[in-house]
């Protein structure tokens, strides 16, 4: 007979069932399903894991290790020695930067070109406004430029200023020896002749390009200094080194004596033989 005063619990065995769970199936309710290892593992914090992997990738060898590594030698190995991808890094921050800064400085630009262009000189093309030898070739340009420049989007003292700096350009790049800015004054002379030849007066139309002419060559004197149509011939002289070839030269063998003078010839004289 069983002991009705033992009160040691009834403990499940690794086989046996949790008395819930016949009691669960004894009132018709589904009975819990065991956990397995999988669902206990998805269950973990994924900090974990990501602190795991924090940690192998500061380690020797790990990817952040290396990639610390590149940026801390890189101002030691110059640009040449540095890894690429920091160079890549490096190139695309001063693309972003330079692409940042057009964008923000253009249309400042934009209204200081325009405002030059169209403020600075304030002239007055088509009138005598200029006095002297310097008006017969100021004039004729003037007045053509108005002339022309009635169907433009700029007005014609924008023109008129635009013509000014780009000679001004052609005549300063020009003593500077660019060869672009000798061509740009070569355009800009004929180019200006032709307008005197165009709008001056008929009476005195050949006078004052005459006069044009002998001013734009004039101020090419500075523009294209140092300019020579002379062709450069150029002589290459070769002056060829001493050289120096030795030779051993060795005496012939002497000829062995006629024989009528074998009597004459001392005893002691014998001629040089090969052996």
């Amino acid at each position: 007979m069983a002991d009705h005063n033992d009160r040691t619990p009834n403990i499940p065995g690794p086989r046996q069932e949790h008395p819930a769970a016949g009691h669960g199936q004894a009132h018709g309710l589904p009975a819990a399903a065991p956990l397995l290892l999988e669902e206990l593992d998805d269950k973990q914090p994924r900090t974990a894991a990501l602190r795991a992997w924090w940690a192998d990738a500061w380690d020797d060898g790990g990817f952040l290790h290396d990639r610390w590594e590149d940026l801390r030698c890189a101002p030691a190995l110059g640009w040449h020695g540095m890894a690429n991808w920091v160079k890549a890094a490096i190139g695309l921050a001063g693309i972003c930067f330079v692409i940042l800064l057009l964008d923000s400085a253009t249309d400042a630009l934009a209204a200081m070109l325009h405002g030059l262009l169209t403020a600075a000189p304030r002239v007055q093309v088509g009138t005598d406004t200029s006095t002297g030898v310097f008006a017969v070739i100021d004039q004729p340009i003037r007045t053509y430029v108005a002339a022309h420049s009635a169907s433009l989007s700029i007005s014609a003292s924008t023109v008129y200023t635009v013509w000014q700096l780009v000679g001004l350009f052609g005549l300063i790049g020009g003593f500077a020896r660019s060869s672009g800015a000798r061509i740009t004054w070569t355009a800009w002379g004929a180019a200006s002749i032709a307008m005197v030849y165009s709008a001056a007066p008929a009476d005195g139309r050949a006078i004052a390009t005459g006069l044009a002419v002998l001013a734009w060559t004039a101020a090419s004197a500075l523009a294209l200094r140092g300019l020579t149509l002379r062709p450069a011939f150029f002589t290459h002289i070769h002056n060829a080194g001493h050289q120096i070839e030795p030779h051993i030269h060795l005496p012939a063998p002497a000829t062995e004596a006629a024989p009528d003078d074998e009597d004459d010839a001392p005893d002691n004289v014998h001629p040089l033989q090969k052996r």
